[in-house]
């Protein structure tokens, strides 16, 4: 009799993308190129630290944003500090970092230019130090018995849903001195930026792996749903960790997986390679 432990399960998300591009203007005197920070108007409650953007210009012009780029568009990881400044990077894990010795340099516009930016989140990210989770699947009855019947009836066909909670140990980026037990992996402090951010919701895609074997990768389960984060609490004791519990629903289809975990053609980048359609190409023998 196999007896499973939950050591091998773990959690991968993948952040939004916005549902409409943001159209904005980029004034030269918003480029800090000593601090290596833009800021734009309307994005606020829109971007979060760590989400990938593309930034084009609507003229099809070329953007004079990034120090040698001559192109009209450009596509990179951004850190958002608490004044709305804007800095590029080429990697997920420095962005959230926000180091300005790691951010990319920028170059003074000529003049103002009308721009448009968009997110371009399509990467699934293991999130970091999770001690425990939770989901919980239901199926709602309808009771159909008529007058005069003994034994109830029940509708068995009613809508599915879902819905569970996350506990890690909270953190908000790797420090120099860190063990990561993932590359590049989110943190409990996305999902908390989640829960307050104003214009696009606090949805993520979530896949919850209950068991995943590393020397067989064909023996792994795991649910997958859009999910959205409905309560983040932190716990900040005097003598302890501060740990983080997240509670959400799910959001249109739960998936029960069993068998190797899907994966994308990359560029060398590591970002998806896109049919015309905008979606990633699956391997079919991953």
């Amino acid at each position: 009799m196999a007896i499973y432990f939950g050591s091998t399960g773990f959690i991968e998300l993948k952040r939004d993308a916005l549902n409409s591009q943001i159209g904005t203007s980029l004034n030269p005197a918003d480029v800090n190129t000593t601090k290596k920070r833009f800021s734009v108007e309307n994005i606020n409650g829109s971007l979060i630290t760590g989400d990938q953007v593309e930034i084009e210009t609507v003229d099809g012009s070329n953007l004079e944003l990034l120090d040698s780029h001559s192109f009209p568009d450009l596509r990179k990881y951004i850190h958002i500090d608490d004044m709305g400044g804007i800095k590029l990077y080429n990697t997920f894990g420095a962005a959230l970092a926000g180091e300005v010795s790691d951010a990319l340099t920028l170059t003074t516009p000529s003049s103002t230019k009308d721009i448009l930016i968009r997110t371009r989140n399509t990467r699934f990210r293991p999130l970091a130090k999770v001690t425990e989770f939770e989901i919980t699947t239901t199926r709602d009855t309808v009771d159909v018995s008529n007058l005069g019947e003994e034994f109830r009836r029940q509708y068995e066909n009613g809508l599915i849903s879902g819905q569970g909670t996350i506990q890690t140990i909270w953190q908000h980026r790797n420090f120099q001195n860190d063990t990561p037990d993932f590359v590049e992996p989110e943190f409990a402090v996305y999902l908390s930026q989640l829960l307050v951010r104003m214009q696009q919701g606090a949805d993520f895609e979530g896949r919850f792996y209950i068991y995943n074997d590393p020397s067989q990768s064909t023996n792994s389960v795991w649910y997958q749903s859009m999910c959205v984060v409905t309560n983040v609490a932190i716990n900040v004791p005097a003598s302890g960790l501060i740990e983080a519990r997240i509670e959400f629903i799910t959001n249109g289809e739960i998936r029960l997986h069993n068998g190797v975990p899907p994966a994308f053609l990359l560029q060398e980048n590591a970002d998806k390679i896109l049919q015309e359609d905008g979606d990633g190409i699956l391997l079919e023998d991953p």
